[in-house]
């Protein structure tokens, strides 16, 4: 999860690098969350920084789910992150 989690937020910033400090994997990872979950209105795009790092706003609060319940939460997320990718770039 964490793996997917870290490719959606390289997408989402564009950044490009053969290496990140573990403050940056962290980073990347915190947007993907956002991203992910923005369709759904957890979050909201606030604006993009100049060196093009999105920044999000909180709009409600996130469920509190047990483990299972939380990876089925993200997965989903993420399967409808790329089944909107797909449809927007063909």
């Amino acid at each position: 999860m964490e793996a997917i989690l870290f490719l959606i937020g390289i997408q989402e910033v564009g950044d490009f690098q053969t290496k990140y400090s573990k403050e940056q994997k962290q980073d990347l990872m915190h947007v993907a969350v956002c991203t992910l979950l923005s369709p759904s209105g957890y979050y909201e795009l606030e604006m993009v920084d100049e060196e093009g790092w999105p920044h999000y706003r909180q709009l409600k609060t996130l469920p509190v789910f047990g483990i299972m319940e939380q990876e089925n939460f993200m997965k989903d997320h993420i399967l409808l992150y790329f089944e909107t990718k797909d449809s927007n770039e063909s």
